[in-house]
């Protein structure tokens, strides 16, 4: 895909948000776009972080990694600009502790006590806990009824741990529409979750390139979406 093609597929996908956001009675402001770039080159990064797209999506640590390095030698702190969004093993824990804006797949305590272990002194990792949020036995993720628990433990025993909030993927419709209320769904534990504990919790991330007019409507603060933007992944 050329750089030209590449910036109008986001410029259109900006305008969509926009739109969704403003048919929601939503500030456009209150919805961040993270452009998930697994599987794409560090060149288109480049072309939309100079087109002001400030966060990027990656799935799998190395590639994750090799991508911050490049992105460093040319003056940007990737540890602001790159979230992790995908499954992270507990092992890779030390590679992810500190590296990354926002961890959105923390899913358990073997994680979490991982992820804390290698933070020290005043270092705070932002964090949302993924949520199973259709309980679907193929996909990673906190099973609703454990939510409370978990987030009671990781206030309880991981003072470096930033709860943010939390992520789900619904599952995969015909209609976009019927993921709706999975979304609504999360926005509901995520209040609740908020009561609870006392944290302010922004933040709710759902919604990719092909339901993110529903997750929007539902209150989505990020969406994360690809394919939309960057083309189907070779």
């Amino acid at each position: 895909m050329s750089a030209q093609a590449l910036l109008e597929r986001y410029a259109t996908v900006r305008e969509g948000l926009t739109s969704a956001a403003r048919a929601s009675g939503r500030e456009p402001s209150a919805v961040r776009l993270l452009a998930v770039s697994k599987k794409h080159s560090v060149e288109d990064m480049l072309a939309l972080y100079a087109a002001g797209q400030s966060i990027f999506g990656e799935n799998y640590v190395q590639e994750a990694l090799a991508k911050a390095e490049t992105l460093s030698s040319r003056g940007i702190d990737a540890s602001q600009c790159l979230h992790m969004i995908g499954h992270v093993q507990s092992k890779k824990a030390p590679q992810v502790a500190g590296h990354f804006a926002l961890i959105h797949s923390l899913d358990s305590r073997k994680l979490a006590d991982a992820l804390e272990k290698r933070l020290t002194g005043k270092a705070r990792q932002p964090v949302l806990v993924e949520v199973n949020i259709a309980d679907e036995a193929q996909k990673s993720g906190l099973a609703a009824q454990d939510l409370d628990a978990f987030a009671e433990y990781l206030q309880e025993h991981c003072p470096h741990l930033a709860l943010e909030g939390l992520m789900c993927l619904p599952p995969v419709f015909d209609q976009p529409e019927s993921a709706r209320p999975f979304f609504a769904r999360l926005r509901k534990l995520n209040e609740s979750l908020r009561l609870k504990t006392g944290l302010p919790l922004p933040e709710l991330s759902m919604g990719m390139s092909g339901d993110y007019v529903s997750a929007i409507a539902e209150g989505a603060s990020i969406v994360r979406i690809g394919t939309a933007i960057f083309g189907p992944r070779i």
